[in-house]
């Protein structure tokens, strides 16, 4: 059976709307993140976090790029916040597995079991037709948290017993504690908005 011009053309168009730039930016960075779990199993601490940062800026410029354009699809509202998911749920996993990071367990599931609330929440009431995108504190949240990986990966590319400035360590400690209390208040922040449209 042939395929008229038309039909191929309408296929071709469809394609490229799945494979556009801001869609093409979010794979890369699922890739990054993969190499990033590598190097951090390898303790490649100072590496990791160069691909840290290149991951977490493209998702900045992927974001910009699909709202600048009009480059939003059904595909990139998934595949944007799963690949973001995966990057800082990863590396707070893996950082909390390493003796010598500043990142704990209890630290990692409390950022990932706000991430899981968070999406089943926005799922069910998306789903119902409420708006229940991102707020404010919610971005805020994202930048401290790839701040407090960011600095964790820096601070364990010291060897062992090198010393380290004081104000590296402080900023160790600011940085990783600040994500924990915004990830909590933006997780507190999101429940109390899923209560109102409930009562609503």
């Amino acid at each position: 059976m042939s395929i008229s011009t038309d039909e191929a053309r309408a296929a071709m168009f469809d394609r490229r709307k799945v494979f556009n730039v801001p869609n093409q930016l979010s794979t890369m960075r699922l890739i990054l993140a993969i190499v990033l779990f590598w190097l951090i199993g390898q303790q490649h601490y100072l590496a990791g976090m160069y691909v840290f940062i290149v991951a977490a800026g493209t998702d900045w410029i992927d974001g910009f790029y699909a709202r600048r354009y009009n480059q939003v699809t059904t595909v990139g509202r998934i595949l944007d916040p799963f690949v973001d998911k995966i990057i800082i749920c990863g590396t707070f996993i893996y950082l909390a597995a390493i003796k010598e990071s500043a990142l704990t367990p209890a630290m990692a599931v409390i950022v990932v079991g706000r991430e899981l609330l968070v999406t089943a929440l926005r799922s069910f009431f998306e789903q119902q037709g409420s708006d229940f995108s991102a707020n404010l504190l919610g971005k805020l949240k994202m930048v401290l948290q790839c701040l407090a990986a960011a600095v964790s990966l820096f601070r364990l590319s010291y060897a062992t017993g090198e010393p380290v400035p004081h104000w590296q360590e402080q900023l160790l400690i600011v940085s990783v504690w600040s994500a924990v209390v915004i990830t909590v208040l933006s997780g507190v922040v999101y429940v109390v908005a899923a209560i109102r449209l409930v009562r609503r």
